[in-house]
């Protein structure tokens, strides 16, 4: 049974950081890529950041390159999210989502096949 699950959110201030790490279960992370995307309240799911299968990097938010960095651990089948310069429009659910092979150009959310349950990020003083 294929699973991520995601952990690591939490409250945190402006300025601050946060890991999130996405575990997956049931199938070997080294052929697929990995995509984080969020949702902020009231607002639809936007995807941030994805990692293809050979370490190829996709941003698809100008606003976190520089802040946000993403790696994998084959041999954990994890990978994480470090999210460093924390603000508040920073705030929202982070997923974890799983793909074959390669990060898409505009990762739209169909086109990923497993997701996780989602962590909680706020960002608040």
């Amino acid at each position: 049974q294929v699973q991520l699950v995601e952990s690591g959110g939490g409250l945190v201030q402006p300025g601050g950081s946060l890991r999130l790490s996405c575990a997956a279960s049931g199938f070997t992370l080294d052929s697929h890529a990995i995509g984080w995307f969020r949702q902020a309240p009231g607002k639809g799911r936007e995807a941030v950041i994805c990692i293809g299968y050979k370490e190829l990097r996709s941003y698809y938010l100008n606003s976190v390159k520089g802040r946000f960095t993403i790696s994998r651990d084959n041999a954990k089948n994890t990978v994480t999210l470090q999210m460093n310069s924390l603000k508040p429009e920073d705030t929202g659910v982070y997923y974890c989502a799983t793909r074959p092979r390669e990060c898409t150009v505009a990762a739209v959310a169909y086109e990923f096949d497993y997701w996780g349950q989602g962590t909680q990020v706020t960002v608040s003083s």
